[in-house]
């Protein structure tokens, strides 16, 4: 007898009639011999709802309360889908993720797993019940607050339920066939990948590809759980994400992502001497902003002043704009400015550490369509610019087809809004 674990993203539960059959699919894995978690995702778009939400009754609502407001998402549709499974004849017992053993620090709306002991979830399933987690939350013993996450959690709580139960895979069902070459609701052509690295698969996520979450991916290599994307909308094989490449040569470029979760922020007229990048940067990571590009520009002869740019997740914009303030004088910069209509593209493959001139086409495919590049940054295996927010999709299509990722047909989306 096999376990697995099985995690459904939110389209894949948008409704009643979803709900069913994602649970007839859970029944026919049971029918089949194997013993079944299964870590489920908010309702459709409920999160996002939840969010605008709050946003209306408190611009910038308790980090707490806005937890205990989020969790409720999944409590529905775990609570659904065991309702489900029940009316099919079989048994299946659903879980809050403190139920479920998932024990996380304290930080509120990107907490980090500490511990798993699913204890009531082994006891299901030695019962012979489906047993069914609320993806996506936690709880911290300190505080005895419950937790998230962060967006796209309820993939590590699937991963997280594998490594801790010994599951044979963790499968990842979803709204398409796997992970593609591009989002093919922006990349119409775009292709499955049958296979990609966890190191590939680690700088996709953190570009902003989100059929992964990056912390998943992370506590995947970490733990040795062997990851399995696919869609719950027909039973054909995924992408398997490997330790390493089978082939003897890595594609140049594997994959192209989007982000439009980034906004930039210019610190002007910064003294360009030394400590002033040290005393931002500290201000920064007091707030627990995680900075993506940096770039501070050459200074001015004359004044001796110079600009320093970041990016970062928008939602920790505000705090971050509000510390700074408050230490302007004493860091003696001249004002900050905000821009939040930019887009991230980034291009991905292990075969960039062995291939040149990767820089030069990705700059002529986005020069010959007139888009514009604003902050650069690289990795081994990535290089991701800045352009504008409305030129975005068309740039991840002009340079899709300039590396030769297209594929001969359409991909299929099955559900899912990529709200």
């Amino acid at each position: 007898m096999s376990l697995i674990v099985q995690k459904y993203g939110g389209s894949s539960v948008a409704d009643a009639e979803s709900i069913k059959r994602v649970a007839k699919r859970i029944v026919e894995t049971k029918k089949a011999g194997n013993e079944v978690v299964v870590a489920v995702s908010a309702m459709g778009d409920t999160t996002d709802d939840l969010l605008d939400l709050a946003r209306e009754v408190a611009p910038l609502p308790d980090p707490r309360e806005l937890d205990m407001l989020l969790t409720t998402g999944e409590r529905i549709s775990m609570a659904l889908l065991a309702m489900a499974i029940k009316s099919m004849g079989f048994d299946a017992r659903s879980y809050t993720g403190s139920q479920a053993g998932m024990i996380t620090d304290s930080r509120h709306g990107s907490a980090r797993i500490v511990d798993v002991t699913p204890g009531r979830v082994r006891e299901a399933l030695d019962e012979g019940a489906v047993a069914i987690v609320a993806g996506f939350q936690g709880f911290n013993r300190d505080s005895r607050d419950i937790t998230t996450l962060g967006r796209g959690g309820s993939d590590t709580t699937a991963v997280a339920l594998a490594a801790a139960l010994g599951a044979e895979v963790c499968e990842i069902l979803t709204d398409v066939d796997g992970v593609f070459t591009a989002d093919p609701r922006v990349v119409p052509r775009a292709h499955k990948l049958d296979r990609v690295t966890s190191e590939e698969m680690l700088e996709l996520a953190a570009a902003g590809s989100k059929v992964l979450h990056i912390r998943a991916v992370e506590y995947a290599r970490r733990h040795d759980v062997a990851l399995h994307v696919r869609s719950s909308f027909n039973n054909t094989e995924g992408t398997w994400v490997v330790s390493r490449s089978e082939n003897m040569e890595e594609p140049i470029i594997t994959g192209v992502a989007g982000d439009l979760g980034e906004a930039k922020i210019t610190v002007v007229g910064v003294p360009d001497v030394p400590g002033k990048a040290a005393d931002i940067f500290t201000i920064v990571a007091k707030t627990g902003a995680n900075i993506d590009m940096i770039v501070q520009n050459v200074s001015a002869a004359a004044t001796g002043l110079t600009d320093i740019s970041f990016t970062l997740p928008k939602p920790d914009a505000e705090k971050v704009l509000a510390a700074l303030r408050v230490e302007q004088t004493e860091v003696g910069f001249a004002s900050l400015q905000y821009d939040d209509q930019i887009g991230k593209l980034s291009v991905v493959g292990g075969g960039m550490r062995t291939s040149a001139g990767v820089s030069a086409q990705l700059f002529t495919a986005l020069s010959e369509a007139g888009i514009n590049i604003e902050m650069i940054s690289t990795s081994e295996i990535r290089i991701s610019v800045v352009t504008r927010a409305d030129s975005l999709n068309e740039a991840m299509r002009v340079v899709h087809t300039a590396f030769g990722l297209d594929g001969e047909a359409e991909a299929v989306v099955y559900a899912g809004t990529g709200r």
